[in-house]
């Protein structure tokens, strides 16, 4: 399937009614589409993988083709350079959650960027850094835990961070590390606690909330 057919796929697929439900759950609908996450993996899976046509697509700047591009992206041949450029570009969580959990955390820049993105001042870029943890910590499987032992100094620092889509990420990360096994759970619980006593009504929420889920783990 060639990009011309792509782009008129994805315009055939336009919903105007999706669109006015996005905006309402703070996804930037400026240049977007209205297609669900199911009918793009769909199109995705039929696709296959294609490096130079994930790069085109990306440009063309449609959310919904920019989300496309980091499912049919080959992450074996994604650049550090070019990570650093796709998340710049990130206007919406879903677009910043979609390219880190489909393509950026399968990369082998995926930790080093985790951490640099974390202290990024740019709400979606730091975002990223801690969706990316929380993205690692559900996908491999393989890792050994000093990896993510390595993280919670860095979420403990983002927890006073009071923009909404930060937060969330913060929380997200630290909740998917303590879920990985017994031992990095009762770290991530520490770790809530000293959040929880941070002055941060920020840091307050996210350790009630992680706490709660952490707490009732069973391994």
């Amino acid at each position: 399937m060639s990009y011309i057919e792509i782009i008129a796929k994805l315009k055939s697929l336009s919903n105007r009614h999706n669109l006015e439900g996005m905006a309402r759950f703070g996804i930037n609908p400026r240049f977007a589409l209205g297609i669900p996450v199911a009918a793009l993996r769909k199109l995705a899976k039929d696709i296959g993988k294609d490096h130079d046509l994930a790069l085109r697509l990306w440009d063309s700047k449609i959310h919904e083709a920019m989300i496309l591009a980091s499912m049919v992206d080959d992450p074996k041949h994604v650049t550090a350079k070019q990570m650093d450029r796709w998340v710049e570009s990130f206007d919406s969580w879903d677009l910043c959650d979609q390219c880190c959990g489909n393509l950026f955390d399968k990369t082998q820049f995926a930790y080093k960027k985790a951490v640099e993105w974390s202290g990024s001042g740019k709400e979606f870029v730091r975002r990223a850094g801690y969706t990316m943890m929380a993205e690692l910590a559900v996908h491999d499987k393989g890792a050994g835990d000093e990896l993510f032992i390595a993280f919670l100094p860095i979420i403990k620092e983002g927890a006073t961070d009071e923009r909404n889509f930060v937060k969330k990420a913060v929380n997200w990360s630290l909740r998917q590390i303590g879920k990985r096994n017994e031992r990095l759970n009762r770290l991530a619980i520490s770790t809530a606690d000293e959040i929880k006593s941070m002055d941060s009504k920020s840091a307050k929420w996210i350790a009630k909330d992680a706490l709660r889920e952490l707490k009732a783990k069973k391994f």
